[in-house]
């Protein structure tokens, strides 16, 4: 079944139900939501698009995300979102890896594909092509899929530097949707989604289920995370749901406390996509109350690993809360949770090792990439690359990972993909890259340089590369990077020094 039939469902039940909102005005109601996805499939249909096809989206925060995003799906095609602080270059791979025929764009995304010169119809969201294709004719009905057709394709770094496609089915989608309802939050019509964090990510996933109850979506004016604005529209409309990486949750917190607000009108704040202080989100618990929900996933099998519910956040009375509050919960409905070697053999409760995850919500594989596949997975069990513990009674810690990717701000930084960058320097012999603790963001980027390259060059290499987030914070001279006996850089080392 296709993911986009709860949208076409919902409009013919319950048309005039509020659905897009920018800031506070209303843009569309879901029967007027239906009927521009359906126009803007009929159109992707006059263009030569097919089901199975693949359409970028590479847009900041905004309604016509979503008619977008539910436009492609109506016209049976792929959606392939794009994260808008991407460089033009890193959106050029994606868009020409994935094969897409067409992206919809946003002011200055717009630009910045063209400029990297990819191969592709842009299509900006504020010109007329984008106006003529909300009149076209629409289809009759949402295009027939099957569970196990791609419904969303996910690129997420690998460790090679080059991002992976995850392909990410129909069936995966509407699992993770149900495992929602079961593990992490009940939604109502009366309820309010809040995109503060990029739509191409957990936030934009997390759609789905407030469409199949007839939820509103709102989009801040801003395009992105403003703490005074999340509160201004939390109060405005109220039982407000949002997604928010825990950098965002600290942030918030702060700045209420400086305010003296308590988020009047929030009523679930789901964290996700990066490690949490237990002093950091006790602090945010004691200043908003019982409103946060934790959630461990990965694009492999989006948003639906485990999960810590409100209660276990907010619980203070049994003799272990603060190392339940220190894991990432439980194992969601839909999945089964293991620690395992590296081999995939299972390891007692309380072990180190790897996590493994099985179930209808994980991938499966990568986009055109059977090696990287057969890595990820072992005899049905997805190799998650993080490492934890389970405890007896089922709640997962996470420890450490086994990969070296850095988070910062909730984004994902992959050290070889800026390495090679910086490799590109004439005066660069080696360079490592690792993540600095950081207050405020988790993390942050740092290199180690071989090299007397001036760090204003190394700035503009980065630049004219990867997106600004990925770039590094400091440039730290050293003479030789340490390595163990068979030439492998000690990361480990470099750490502690950091």
């Amino acid at each position: 079944m296709n993911i986009a039939v709860w949208l076409a469902r919902m409009a013919a039940a319950e048309g005039a139900r509020p659905a897009l909102f920018l800031g506070q005005d209303m843009v569309a109601d879901y029967a007027g939501f239906h009927a521009k996805a359906a126009s803007l499939a009929g159109w992707l249909r006059s263009q030569g698009i097919v089901p199975g096809d693949r359409v970028g989206i590479f847009m900041q925060n905004c309604p016509d995300y979503l008619i977008a995003l539910y436009g492609i799906w109506y016209a049976g095609a792929a959606a392939v979102p794009i994260n808008a602080k991407l460089h033009g270059k890193e959106a050029e791979f994606i868009l020409e890896n994935s094969g897409a025929e067409l992206v919809f764009t946003s002011p200055g995304l717009t630009e910045a594909v063209q400029r990297a010169e990819a191969a592709v119809l842009c299509v900006d969201i504020t010109g007329p092509e984008y106006a003529d294709a909300l009149q076209a004719d629409p289809v009759a009905e949402t295009a027939p899929r099957l569970p196990e057709d791609l419904a969303w394709l996910f690129y997420t770094s690998g460790t090679t530097g080059r991002p992976k496609g995850v392909v990410i089915t129909h069936r995966m989608l509407m699992t993770m949707a149900i495992a929602y309802f079961a593990d992490v939050d009940q939604v109502s019509a009366e309820d309010h989604a809040l995109y503060a964090a990029p739509m191409s990510h957990g936030a934009g996933i997390y759609a789905i289920q407030h469409v199949l109850a007839g939820a509103r979506h709102v989009c801040p004016v801003s395009e992105g995370f403003d703490e005074a604005e999340i509160f201004e529209l939390a109060e405005h409309f109220g039982r407000v749901h949002m997604f928010a990486a825990p950098t965002m949750v600290t942030r918030m917190a702060s700045e209420a406390k400086r305010l003296d607000r308590k988020g009047e009108g929030l009523r679930t704040v789901v964290y996700a996509g990066g490690p949490m202080y237990v002093a950091d989100i006790m602090e945010a618990v004691e200043q908003f109350g019982p409103v946060f929900v934790q959630v461990y996933g990965q694009g492999e099998c989006p948003m639906a690993i485990t999960a810590l519910p409100r209660h276990d956040v907010q619980d203070r009375s049994h003799p272990r809360w603060k190392e339940r509050l220190a894991s990432v919960g439980k194992a969601q409905s839909v999945v089964e949770v293991r620690i395992g070697t590296p081999e995939g053999a299972f390891l007692p409760p309380g072990s180190h090792g790897e996590i493994m995850v099985r179930g209808d919500t994980v991938m499966p594989g990568y986009w055109q990439n059977p090696d990287a596949t057969a890595k990820t997975l072992i005899n049905g069990w997805l190799m998650t690359g993080d490492m934890g513990v389970l405890d007896e009674d089922g709640y997962l810690t996470l420890q450490d990972r086994s990969k070296d990717m850095i988070i910062t701000g909730g984004s994902n930084v992959y050290p070889r993909e800026v390495e090679e960058v910086l490799l590109m320097h004439p005066h660069v012999s080696e360079v490592s890259v690792v993540g600095r603790p950081h207050a405020d963001w988790g993390e942050e980027v740092v290199a180690f340089v071989v090299g007397d390259a001036p760090d204003a060059e190394l700035d503009d290499l980065c630049t004219g590369q990867i997106a600004r987030f990925k770039r590094p914070k400091a440039y730290l001279r050293i003479e030789a990077l340490p390595k163990n006996n068979y030439g492998k850089v000690l990361k480990t080392e470099l750490r502690k020094m950091v």
